[in-house]
Protein backbone atom coordinates (compact mmCIF):
# COMPACT_ATOMS: atom_id res chain seq x y z
CA UNK A 1 0.00 0.00 0.00
CA UNK A 2 1.16 3.55 -0.66
CA UNK A 3 -0.06 4.99 2.59
CA UNK A 4 -1.97 8.25 2.96
CA UNK A 5 -1.58 11.10 0.49
CA UNK A 6 0.40 13.14 2.96
CA UNK A 7 2.99 10.35 3.30
CA UNK A 8 3.27 10.10 -0.45
CA UNK A 9 3.78 13.84 -0.90
CA UNK A 10 6.37 13.89 1.85
CA UNK A 11 8.08 10.96 0.23
CA UNK A 12 8.27 12.57 -3.20
CA UNK A 13 9.79 15.68 -1.71
CA UNK A 14 12.24 13.64 0.31
CA UNK A 15 13.32 11.35 -2.51
CA UNK A 16 14.26 14.33 -4.67
CA UNK A 17 16.49 15.61 -1.90
CA UNK A 18 17.87 12.10 -1.39
CA UNK A 19 19.10 11.84 -4.95
CA UNK A 20 20.44 15.39 -4.81
CA UNK A 21 22.73 14.19 -2.06
CA UNK A 22 23.94 11.27 -4.16
CA UNK A 23 24.89 13.46 -7.10
CA UNK A 24 26.25 16.63 -5.57
CA UNK A 25 29.39 16.28 -3.51
CA UNK A 26 28.48 17.55 -0.06
CA UNK A 27 30.18 17.23 3.33
CA UNK A 28 29.90 13.64 4.51
CA UNK A 29 28.88 14.62 8.04
CA UNK A 30 25.75 16.62 7.29
CA UNK A 31 23.31 16.41 4.38
CA UNK A 32 19.67 16.91 5.41
CA UNK A 33 18.05 19.55 7.53
CA UNK A 34 17.03 17.03 10.17
CA UNK A 35 20.47 15.42 10.42
CA UNK A 36 22.98 15.75 13.20
CA UNK A 37 26.74 16.02 13.07
CA UNK A 38 27.88 12.37 13.20
CA UNK A 39 31.57 12.06 13.86
CA UNK A 40 34.10 9.93 15.74
CA UNK A 41 33.64 11.89 18.96
CA UNK A 42 29.89 11.29 18.99
CA UNK A 43 30.30 7.60 18.22
CA UNK A 44 32.87 7.20 20.97
CA UNK A 45 30.57 8.81 23.54
CA UNK A 46 27.71 6.54 22.53
CA UNK A 47 29.81 3.39 22.66
CA UNK A 48 31.55 4.24 25.95
CA UNK A 49 28.30 5.02 27.78
CA UNK A 50 26.17 2.19 26.35
CA UNK A 51 28.66 -0.58 25.62
CA UNK A 52 31.57 -0.13 28.05
CA UNK A 53 32.95 -3.56 27.11
CA UNK A 54 34.01 -1.99 23.80
CA UNK A 55 35.13 1.36 25.20
CA UNK A 56 38.83 0.76 24.49
CA UNK A 57 38.40 -0.23 20.86
CA UNK A 58 39.59 2.25 18.22
CA UNK A 59 36.92 4.03 16.15
CA UNK A 60 37.42 5.39 12.63
CA UNK A 61 35.10 6.14 9.71
CA UNK A 62 34.57 3.50 7.05
CA UNK A 63 36.11 4.73 3.80
CA UNK A 64 32.81 4.64 1.92
CA UNK A 65 30.20 4.85 4.63
CA UNK A 66 27.15 5.72 2.54
CA UNK A 67 24.67 8.61 2.69
CA UNK A 68 21.64 7.17 4.43
CA UNK A 69 23.72 5.93 7.35
CA UNK A 70 27.15 6.78 8.74
CA UNK A 71 29.34 3.76 9.37
CA UNK A 72 32.43 3.54 11.58
CA UNK A 73 34.90 0.77 12.30
CA UNK A 74 34.76 -0.38 15.92
CA UNK A 75 38.00 -2.23 16.40
CA UNK A 76 38.92 -4.69 13.65
CA UNK A 77 35.82 -6.88 13.69
CA UNK A 78 32.78 -4.61 14.20
CA UNK A 79 31.10 -1.53 12.78
CA UNK A 80 28.79 1.09 14.21
CA UNK A 81 26.00 2.18 11.87
CA UNK A 82 24.02 5.34 12.63
CA UNK A 83 21.08 6.68 10.59
CA UNK A 84 21.81 10.12 9.16
CA UNK A 85 18.21 11.31 9.29
CA UNK A 86 14.79 10.52 10.68
CA UNK A 87 13.59 8.69 7.57
CA UNK A 88 16.52 6.29 7.71
CA UNK A 89 16.02 5.76 11.44
CA UNK A 90 12.85 3.84 10.55
CA UNK A 91 15.09 1.09 9.16
CA UNK A 92 16.89 0.24 12.41
CA UNK A 93 14.09 -1.73 14.06
CA UNK A 94 13.44 -3.60 10.83
CA UNK A 95 17.07 -4.64 10.44
CA UNK A 96 17.35 -5.59 14.10
CA UNK A 97 14.30 -7.84 13.85
CA UNK A 98 14.68 -9.40 10.43
CA UNK A 99 18.36 -9.72 9.51
CA UNK A 100 19.07 -12.40 12.14
CA UNK A 101 16.13 -14.37 10.72
CA UNK A 102 17.14 -13.96 7.08
CA UNK A 103 20.87 -14.63 7.45
CA UNK A 104 20.76 -18.41 8.10
CA UNK A 105 18.55 -18.92 5.04
CA UNK A 106 20.78 -17.16 2.52
CA UNK A 107 23.76 -18.53 0.55
CA UNK A 108 26.00 -15.51 1.19
CA UNK A 109 26.84 -13.51 4.31
CA UNK A 110 24.69 -10.49 5.16
CA UNK A 111 25.05 -8.06 8.08
CA UNK A 112 23.69 -9.31 11.37
CA UNK A 113 23.33 -6.84 14.26
CA UNK A 114 25.24 -7.54 17.46
CA UNK A 115 23.68 -4.80 19.55
CA UNK A 116 21.22 -1.89 19.37
CA UNK A 117 22.11 1.50 20.78
CA UNK A 118 19.71 4.06 22.20
CA UNK A 119 19.28 7.78 21.48
CA UNK A 120 21.63 9.73 23.74
CA UNK A 121 24.15 12.53 23.93
CA UNK A 122 22.51 14.69 21.29
CA UNK A 123 21.96 11.82 18.87
CA UNK A 124 18.18 11.32 18.50
CA UNK A 125 17.77 7.83 16.98
CA UNK A 126 18.47 4.18 17.66
CA UNK A 127 21.62 2.80 16.05
CA UNK A 128 23.31 -0.57 15.55
CA UNK A 129 26.56 -2.45 16.02
CA UNK A 130 27.35 -5.06 13.35
CA UNK A 131 30.02 -7.64 12.67
CA UNK A 132 32.40 -6.29 10.01
CA UNK A 133 32.21 -8.18 6.69
CA UNK A 134 35.40 -8.20 4.62
CA UNK A 135 35.24 -7.38 0.92
CA UNK A 136 35.44 -4.59 -1.63
CA UNK A 137 32.58 -2.89 -3.43
CA UNK A 138 31.81 -4.55 -6.74
CA UNK A 139 33.24 -3.13 -9.95
CA UNK A 140 34.03 -4.59 -13.34
CA UNK A 141 37.73 -4.38 -12.54
CA UNK A 142 37.33 -6.47 -9.37
CA UNK A 143 35.01 -9.12 -10.79
CA UNK A 144 36.78 -12.07 -12.42
CA UNK A 145 33.82 -13.28 -14.50
CA UNK A 146 30.86 -10.92 -14.85
CA UNK A 147 28.56 -13.63 -16.19
CA UNK A 148 29.29 -15.91 -13.25
CA UNK A 149 28.89 -12.97 -10.88
CA UNK A 150 25.45 -12.23 -12.37
CA UNK A 151 24.40 -15.85 -11.93
CA UNK A 152 25.59 -15.95 -8.30
CA UNK A 153 23.69 -12.75 -7.53
CA UNK A 154 20.56 -14.21 -9.12
CA UNK A 155 20.90 -17.30 -6.90
CA UNK A 156 21.12 -15.08 -3.85
CA UNK A 157 18.03 -13.11 -4.84
CA UNK A 158 16.13 -16.31 -5.62
CA UNK A 159 16.97 -17.66 -2.17
CA UNK A 160 15.84 -14.39 -0.61
CA UNK A 161 12.53 -14.55 -2.47
CA UNK A 162 11.92 -18.11 -1.27
CA UNK A 163 12.01 -17.09 2.40
CA UNK A 164 8.61 -17.02 4.07
CA UNK A 165 7.40 -13.39 3.86
CA UNK A 166 4.82 -13.74 6.63
CA UNK A 167 4.95 -10.68 8.87
CA UNK A 168 7.64 -9.01 6.79
CA UNK A 169 7.58 -5.23 6.26
CA UNK A 170 5.46 -4.11 3.29
CA UNK A 171 6.46 -1.09 1.16
CA UNK A 172 6.25 2.15 3.09
CA UNK A 173 8.14 5.13 4.44
CA UNK A 174 10.82 2.89 5.92
CA UNK A 175 12.06 1.96 2.42
CA UNK A 176 10.75 4.81 0.25
CA UNK A 177 8.00 2.50 -1.03
CA UNK A 178 10.40 0.10 -2.73
CA UNK A 179 8.51 -3.06 -3.66
CA UNK A 180 5.30 -1.13 -4.24
CA UNK A 181 3.76 -0.10 -7.56
CA UNK A 182 5.83 2.14 -9.83
CA UNK A 183 2.86 4.52 -9.97
CA UNK A 184 4.16 6.19 -6.80
CA UNK A 185 6.88 7.71 -9.01
CA UNK A 186 4.71 8.46 -12.04
CA UNK A 187 4.34 12.23 -11.71
CA UNK A 188 7.97 12.66 -10.75
CA UNK A 189 9.22 10.57 -13.67
CA UNK A 190 7.09 12.44 -16.20
CA UNK A 191 8.35 15.75 -14.83
CA UNK A 192 11.93 14.55 -15.20
CA UNK A 193 11.32 13.47 -18.79
CA UNK A 194 9.82 16.87 -19.60
CA UNK A 195 12.75 18.65 -17.93
CA UNK A 196 15.20 16.71 -20.09
CA UNK A 197 13.50 17.52 -23.40
CA UNK A 198 16.24 18.26 -25.93
CA UNK A 199 18.87 16.41 -23.89
CA UNK A 200 17.61 12.82 -24.12
CA UNK A 201 15.28 10.84 -26.35
CA UNK A 202 12.13 11.71 -24.41
CA UNK A 203 9.91 9.63 -26.68
CA UNK A 204 11.94 6.48 -25.99
CA UNK A 205 12.09 7.22 -22.26
CA UNK A 206 8.32 7.73 -22.15
CA UNK A 207 7.78 4.46 -24.00
CA UNK A 208 9.88 2.53 -21.47
CA UNK A 209 7.98 4.13 -18.62
CA UNK A 210 4.55 3.42 -20.10
CA UNK A 211 5.43 -0.25 -20.61
CA UNK A 212 6.77 -0.48 -17.06
CA UNK A 213 3.58 0.99 -15.56
CA UNK A 214 1.16 -1.38 -17.27
CA UNK A 215 1.97 -4.71 -15.59
CA UNK A 216 1.54 -4.63 -11.82
CA UNK A 217 2.85 -7.35 -9.52
CA UNK A 218 0.12 -9.96 -9.19
CA UNK A 219 2.06 -12.59 -7.31
CA UNK A 220 2.30 -13.09 -3.57
CA UNK A 221 4.66 -10.65 -1.82
CA UNK A 222 8.25 -11.88 -1.63
CA UNK A 223 11.35 -10.64 0.16
CA UNK A 224 13.47 -8.11 -1.73
CA UNK A 225 16.67 -6.25 -0.85
CA UNK A 226 15.63 -2.88 -2.26
CA UNK A 227 19.06 -1.49 -3.19
CA UNK A 228 21.06 -4.02 -5.18
CA UNK A 229 23.86 -1.73 -6.31
CA UNK A 230 27.62 -2.05 -6.66
CA UNK A 231 28.21 -0.43 -3.28
CA UNK A 232 26.16 -3.11 -1.54
CA UNK A 233 27.73 -6.11 -3.30
CA UNK A 234 31.08 -7.18 -1.85
CA UNK A 235 33.78 -8.97 -3.81
CA UNK A 236 36.65 -11.17 -2.62
CA UNK A 237 39.08 -12.86 -4.98
CA UNK A 238 36.98 -11.82 -7.94
CA UNK A 239 33.72 -13.37 -6.75
CA UNK A 240 30.55 -12.16 -5.04
CA UNK A 241 31.21 -12.69 -1.33
CA UNK A 242 28.48 -10.82 0.59
CA UNK A 243 25.44 -8.56 0.23
CA UNK A 244 25.09 -5.63 2.63
CA UNK A 245 22.77 -2.73 3.55
CA UNK A 246 19.23 -4.06 3.85
CA UNK A 247 17.81 -0.69 4.88
CA UNK A 248 15.33 -0.56 2.00
CA UNK A 249 14.37 -4.24 2.19
CA UNK A 250 10.83 -5.49 2.57
CA UNK A 251 8.23 -7.81 1.09
CA UNK A 252 6.41 -6.99 -2.13
CA UNK A 253 7.31 -6.80 -5.82
CA UNK A 254 10.95 -7.90 -6.38
CA UNK A 255 11.34 -5.87 -9.59
CA UNK A 256 13.12 -3.12 -7.63
CA UNK A 257 16.09 -5.52 -7.24
CA UNK A 258 16.72 -5.68 -10.99
CA UNK A 259 18.39 -2.30 -11.58
CA UNK A 260 21.84 -3.91 -11.38
CA UNK A 261 21.05 -5.53 -14.75
CA UNK A 262 21.56 -2.14 -16.40
CA UNK A 263 23.87 -0.36 -13.95
CA UNK A 264 26.58 -3.07 -13.92
CA UNK A 265 25.83 -5.91 -16.32
CA UNK A 266 26.20 -5.94 -20.09
CA UNK A 267 24.31 -7.99 -22.66
CA UNK A 268 25.81 -11.44 -21.87
CA UNK A 269 25.83 -11.06 -18.09
CA UNK A 270 22.43 -9.35 -18.16
CA UNK A 271 20.93 -12.26 -20.06
CA UNK A 272 22.49 -14.72 -17.62
CA UNK A 273 21.07 -12.75 -14.69
CA UNK A 274 17.58 -12.75 -16.19
CA UNK A 275 17.71 -16.43 -17.11
CA UNK A 276 18.86 -17.49 -13.65
CA UNK A 277 16.01 -15.54 -12.05
CA UNK A 278 13.49 -17.00 -14.55
CA UNK A 279 11.78 -13.64 -14.94
CA UNK A 280 8.71 -12.95 -17.02
CA UNK A 281 8.53 -9.98 -19.40
CA UNK A 282 6.33 -7.95 -17.06
CA UNK A 283 8.74 -8.12 -14.12
CA UNK A 284 11.68 -7.31 -16.39
CA UNK A 285 9.79 -4.29 -17.73
CA UNK A 286 9.12 -3.02 -14.20
CA UNK A 287 12.81 -3.50 -13.40
CA UNK A 288 13.65 -1.29 -16.37
CA UNK A 289 11.16 1.23 -15.02
CA UNK A 290 12.87 1.39 -11.62
CA UNK A 291 16.22 1.90 -13.33
CA UNK A 292 14.85 4.53 -15.69
CA UNK A 293 13.33 6.49 -12.80
CA UNK A 294 16.61 6.75 -10.92
CA UNK A 295 18.65 7.68 -13.99
CA UNK A 296 16.17 10.39 -14.96
CA UNK A 297 16.06 11.84 -11.45
CA UNK A 298 19.84 12.02 -11.37
CA UNK A 299 19.93 13.93 -14.64
CA UNK A 300 16.84 16.12 -14.27
CA UNK A 301 17.46 17.37 -10.76
CA UNK A 302 21.00 18.45 -11.60
CA UNK A 303 21.43 20.30 -14.82
CA UNK A 304 25.11 20.54 -13.97
CA UNK A 305 25.82 17.32 -12.08
CA UNK A 306 29.28 16.13 -11.19
CA UNK A 307 30.84 14.82 -14.40
CA UNK A 308 31.28 11.25 -13.15
CA UNK A 309 27.67 10.94 -11.98
CA UNK A 310 26.40 12.49 -15.21
CA UNK A 311 28.36 9.97 -17.26
CA UNK A 312 27.07 7.08 -15.14
CA UNK A 313 23.44 8.19 -15.35
CA UNK A 314 23.56 8.69 -19.11
CA UNK A 315 25.24 5.32 -19.62
CA UNK A 316 22.53 3.61 -17.56
CA UNK A 317 19.83 5.47 -19.46
CA UNK A 318 21.35 4.34 -22.77
CA UNK A 319 21.45 0.72 -21.54
CA UNK A 320 17.80 0.84 -20.50
CA UNK A 321 16.60 2.39 -23.75
CA UNK A 322 18.61 -0.04 -25.87
CA UNK A 323 17.36 -3.04 -23.90
CA UNK A 324 13.78 -1.91 -24.40
CA UNK A 325 14.31 -1.30 -28.10
CA UNK A 326 15.80 -4.76 -28.61
CA UNK A 327 12.91 -6.32 -26.73
CA UNK A 328 15.13 -8.29 -24.34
Amino acid sequence: MLGCNLDRKQYLLRVTRRFSIKVVLMPAHKTHADEVDINVSLVRRLVVTQFPQWADLPIKPVEFGGWDNRTFHLGEEMTVRLPSGSWYALQVEKEQEWLPKLAPLLPLPIPVPLAKGKPAGGYPWHWSVYRWIEGEAASTGRIADLREFATELARFLSALQRIDPTGGPPPGRHNFFRGGPLAVYDAETRQAIAALDGEIDTGAASAVWEVALKPTWRGSPVWFHGDISVGNLLVKEGRLSAVIDFGTSGVGDPACDLAIAWTLFKEESRNAFRAALQLDDATWARGRGWTLWKALITLAEHKIPTPLEAVKARRVLDEVLADHQHGT
